[in-house]
């Protein structure tokens, strides 16, 4: 961590970066760009072998950045929210139903219809996160190489081609296998939209845009809840889960053409904005220290993300964070039929949870919000942990309440869901707190890898000869939330030990570099002396 140790500013950190490049193109790369990024704003020379592709739309300006005030970037930012945020919001509710629906289809006869028995059902749930798992990191660095609009409109369209298919499913082994490939075609989802805002947000603002897009998570619980509650009233010549399968992957399939057309892959190139807006765009992002894009897969960050510590504990945290969602998720339907309502009824009784995961959401990222920039402190590891306690009362709650009281255990049942607000301010710690493209592309790529590890297991702790109160199914879940409490405190300890490590250096005279001269260098966090974490 100490690389900042002489007074010779860029050339001490291109000296270290040349000692870990594990090739020699690396070094004559990293070389040429600190080169060019040493000079003042106003000399820049673009080398496009290296640099973030930022420093593109200055490429033919006099000057190195776009002056403007804050009434001229508040509307920008209000043009950039309606040009991103919609797609990305409408993206994940078909993310979400496209997930539940085996969730469905379990209450409509698809156990029943294929014969499952045993942990079959339990299999076909873990299925779409082994596919998942095994293209988590071809998908991420196919992220970093190709335009990530074109990139994930693309596997939405195929994602609906794959839900459609399985209708046709006659058996385990069949219906198993495209679950694996939707999981496959879906690996691309969060990593992508968590690239998306940070090409476009700073780091104050990426935890309430990620809250708006994850809000629609509640919302494709509560419009999964009516869809189900539409197709279950359908008397055709096909079986209810079968039309679940299939009109869910005919709008899935519709979104991801639309997608494919409209939405950009960069501010640096979007056609919906204009020169000087494009410019503001990039220019308003400096203070990240992060950057926005590269195209180049630079080794010495992929090595580096698997040593530093914090892609472990996100790693960790996602795994344990995410089994309870495995579990929830796949049995949330099954959990509430048994309190007694009808089929019709269980799908109903989703839409309350849903409206109430959107609110525990919005009410998570704007309190963030507000007392961050109020306290002038980090407070998003004391929200995760604030919106941790009602799941932990929820799966208590499951556990222990008799099963004659419906109204009580259903209650609990929707104290589960506050994990989702918890997990926004998880993604946005991973983003904020990673520089450098490919170290960013890795770094997501570990995280989503824990995602897939926790959703894989989670529903294995549900065994169905338990079912409908699943004791193992509560006792995973809260273990997994005390677990979560104690490597968020860890997280949040180690960040703050570094920063203070990092303001030390600054006083005590040690030689740092310009905020210009870093903001589009693509340094990683650990390069960049300007970088301070966010926890």
């Amino acid at each position: 961590m100490r690389l900042f140790q002489r007074a010779n500013g860029v050339e001490d950190i291109q000296q270290t970066r040349l000692q870990s490049s594990p090739d020699n193109k690396d070094k004559e790369q990293s070389a040429n760009h600190l080169k060019v990024s040493s000079l003042p704003p106003s000399k820049w020379k673009v080398s496009r072998q290296d640099g973030d592709t930022a420093i593109a739309v200055f490429q033919t300006s006099r000057e190195a950045y776009e002056p403007h005030d804050p009434a001229e970037e508040k509307r920008l930012i209000r043009k950039i929210d309606f040009i991103i945020i919609p797609y990305l919001a409408v993206c994940y509710a078909f993310f979400y139903i496209d997930k539940t629906t085996l969730s469905y289809a379990a209450i409509f006869g698809i156990r029943e219809d294929l014969h499952l028995k045993g942990t079959d059902y339990s299999w076909l749930s873990s299925m779409f996160y082994f596919g998942f798992l095994v293209w988590a990191f071809p998908t991420n660095f196919l992220l970093q190489k190709l335009p990530i609009g074109k990139y994930l409109g693309f596997n939405i369209f195929l994602w609906g081609i794959l839900l459609i298919a399985q209708a046709g499913a006659t058996n385990f082994a069949t219906l198993a296998v495209l679950r694996a490939l939707s999981g496959a075609a879906e690996a691309c989802s969060d990593p992508s939209f968590m690239l998306i805002t940070c090409m476009w947000y700073t780091r104050r603002e990426q935890p309430v845009r990620i809250g708006l897009w994850y809000t629609a998570n509640g919302f494709g619980i509560a419009l999964g809840g009516l869809l189900g509650y539409a197709i279950g009233h359908i008397r055709g010549s096909l079986p209810s889960w079968k039309y679940e399968f299939i009109i869910i992957g005919c709008l899935c399939s519709a979104w991801g053409i639309i997608l494919f057309l409209f939405l950009p892959d960069s501010p640096v190139t979007a056609p919906m904005l204009n020169k000087r807006e494009r410019r503001i765009a990039v220019e308003r992002l400096r203070e990240n220290q992060t950057g926005i894009e590269n195209k180049h897969l630079k080794m010495y960050q992929v090595i580096e993300a698997i040593k530093d510590l914090k892609t472990w504990l996100f790693f960790l945290i996602a795994t344990v964070h995410n089994s309870p969602n495995g579990g929830i998720s796949n049995f949330g339907t099954i959990i509430i039929k048994g309190f007694g309502f009808s089929t019709l009824a269980t799908t109903l009784m989703q839409v309350p949870y849903g409206v109430l995961i959107a609110l525990f959401i919005l009410s998570c990222v704007y309190l963030n919000d507000y007392f961050c920039n109020r306290l002038k402190r980090n407070t998003r590891c004391w929200f995760i942990l604030f919106y941790l306690t009602p799941n932990i009362a929820g799966a208590f709650g499951l556990r222990y309440v008799p099963l004659d009281q419906h109204v009580v255990r259903l209650w609990c049942y929707y104290l589960t869901g506050p994990y989702n607000a918890a997990f926004v301010l998880v993604l946005s710690l991973a983003i904020g707190n990673t520089a450098g493209h490919t170290k960013k592309v890795v770094t997501n790529a570990f995280l989503f890898l824990g995602y897939c590890a926790g959703n894989i297991a989670g529903p294995f702790f549900f065994k169905a000869e338990q079912s409908p109160t699943y004791p193992l199914g509560m006792w995973s879940m809260i273990f997994c939330h005390l677990a979560e409490v104690v490597l968020v405190i860890a997280f949040a300890l180690i960040l703050s030990r570094e920063n203070k490590r990092r303001d030390r250096m600054r006083e005590g005279g040690q030689a740092q570099l310009d905020i210009d001269e870093t903001a589009f260098g693509d340094l990683t966090d650990r390069e960049n002396p300007n970088f301070r974490y966010v926890y």
